[in-house]
C-alpha cells in the first residue's frame, strides 16, 4: 500500500512539473525547487501512514514458548502433617502389692532388659514372715487333719464290729470334712503368702529397653514414674487428623514416613484411626505401625504425608500455567494451522491441588501442547515458536 501511494504522489509530482514546463512563468531552477517541496511532501505523508498504518510496518515475529506434551501421568494427594515414633508397648513398672522400700536395684537408664529379668528388690521381711506363718499353720491343719482321719478310720472300724454308736462316726466324718475346708484354705493362704513375697522381687514385663530409672536403694517404690520399659522392637507413627479430612483417612490409607534426621522415608498403612474429636485441636488420632529398625527411636520427629485420593489416569499440569479471565479458568495450548503455530485458550476444569501440581478434570486430551513457559500476555492466534520440554 505504502508503495502505491508513493508511486500516485511521484505521478502527480510530475504531471504538475510537466504541465509547468508548458508555461513561461517558471524557470527551470523554480521547477526543481517545486519538485523538491513536492518529494517532502511525500516523505511526510509516508510517515504519518507508516505511524498509522500498523499492517504496514513489519511482519509480526512469533514469540519464543516452551510447551509441554500432555499425557495421563496420573494424581494422587496427600495431607502433610508432622508427627512421632512412638512404641506400641510401654511399661510403666508399678509394684503388685502396697508401695515397699528398696533394697537393691538392678538395673540403670538405657540397659536392654528382657521380660522377666529382676529390676528391683524390695523390702521382704514382713512378707517372709507372713509365708512362714501361713507355712506353720498349713503344716498344723495337717497335723489335725491326719489325726481326725485316723480318728474316724478306727471308730468306723469298730462300728463295723458292732462297738461304739453311729452318731459316733458321723461326728468323727464331719471333723474330717472340717479340716479338709481349713486345709484348703490354708493352702490358698500359703500360696498368697508366696505372692506377696514373690512381689518383693519387682520384674520386667516385657522386652525392651530402660528407659527410666529414676529410683535408689532406701527409696520407696511406689511406681510414679520411677520405671518406664521402651519395647523398640514394636513401634508405630502417631499423629493428628484436621478433622475436615474425616471421611478421607481411614484404617488401610496409605502413608508415607520420613524421618529426616537420619534421611529414611518408609512406606506404611494406617492401623487404628480415631473416632474421637479432640475438643481443643479439633483433630482425631491415627497410627501406623513401623518395621523394627535400630535407627527408629520412640519420641522421634516424623514427616508424615497421608495419601487421602488418587486419580491414575488422570492429567496434571503445572499450578502456574491456569489462569482465569471473565469465563473461567483457562490454559495457553501451541496449535498449529495453516502451517503455523498459533497460541489457543482451552477451558479446563480443575481438580485437586498437590506442591505445584493441579488436576484438570476436563478441558484437555491427550497430545495438547501446553505452554508451560512463556504463557504470560499470551493472545488467542498470536503466533509462536515452541521449544517443547
Amino acid at each position: 500500500m505504502q508503495k502505491l501511494v508513493n508511486i500516485g504522489i511521484l505521478a502527480i509530482a510530475v504531471t504538475f512539473a510537466s504541465c509547468g514546463a508548458k508555461t513561461d512563468d517558471g524557470t527551470l531552477a523554480a521547477k526543481k525547487a517545486k519538485l523538491e517541496s513536492l518529494k517532502k511532501e511525500v516523505a511526510a505523508l509516508e510517515s504519518d501512514i507508516a505511524k498509522t498504518d500498523t499492517a504496514a510496518g513489519k511482519e509480526e515475529r512469533p514469540k519464543l514458548v516452551t510447551i509441554d506434551t500432555l499425557k495421563p501421568s496420573g494424581f494422587t494427594h496427600y495431607i502433610d502433617l508432622q508427627g512421632k515414633v512412638e512404641s506400641v508397648n510401654v511399661s510403666n513398672v508399678t509394684p503388685r502389692t502396697q508401695p515397699g522400700q528398696v533394697k537393691a536395684v538392678f538395673v540403670k537408664t538405657g540397659d536392654i532388659v528382657s521380660k522377666g529379668q529382676v529390676l528391683l528388690q524390695l523390702d521382704d521381711v514382713v512378707a517372709k514372715q507372713n509365708l512362714r506363718a501361713a507355712e506353720q499353720g498349713l503344716g498344723s491343719l495337717k497335723a489335725q487333719l491326719d489325726l481326725a482321719k485316723e480318728v474316724y478310720r478306727r471308730r468306723k472300724n469298730l462300728l463295723d464290729q458292732g462297738i461304739g454308736t453311729e452318731v459316733q462316726v458321723l461326728s468323727d466324718k464331719t471333723s474330717v470334712d472340717s479340716y479338709e475346708s481349713q486345709l484348703k484354705s490354708a493352702q490358698e493362704n500359703v500360696k498368697l503368702a508366696q505372692e506377696q513375697v514373690n512381689f518383693t522381687t519387682v520384674r520386667s514385663d516385657l522386652d525392651g529397653v530402660a528407659d527410666v530409672v529414676n529410683i535408689r536403694v532406701g527409696e520407696t517404690f511406689s511406681g510414679a514414674n520411677q520405671i518406664r520399659i521402651v519395647n523398640t522392637h514394636d513401634l508405630k507413627i502417631t499423629t493428628q487428623i484436621p478433622e475436615n479430612y474425616l471421611g478421607r483417612v481411614h484404617v488401610g490409607s496409605h502413608v508415607k514416613v520420613t524421618l529426616p534426621d537420619i534421611n529414611r522415608t518408609i512406606d506404611a498403612i494406617v492401623t487404628v484411626a480415631g473416632k474421637l474429636i479432640d475438643q481443643d485441636s479439633r483433630s482425631f488420632y491415627i497410627e501406623a505401625k513401623i518395621p523394627s529398625d535400630k535407627d527408629f527411636h520412640p519420641n522421634q520427629l516424623a514427616l508424615v504425608k497421608i495419601q487421602d485420593y488418587s486419580a491414575p489416569g488422570a492429567y496434571t499440569v503445572p499450578l502456574n500455567t491456569v489462569q482465569t479471565d471473565e469465563k473461567g479458568k483457562y490454559v495457553m495450548v501451541a496449535v498449529t494451522e495453516k502451517q503455523k503455530v498459533i497460541a489457543k485458550k482451552r477451558a479446563v476444569v480443575i481438580g485437586e491441588l498437590y506442591g505445584d501440581r493441579i488436576e484438570i478434570k476436563s478441558g484437555l486430551q491427550t497430545g495438547d501442547h501446553v505452554i508451560v513457559d512463556g504463557y504470560q500476555s499470551l493472545y488467542e492466534n498470536q503466533l509462536l515458536t515452541t521449544d517443547a520440554r
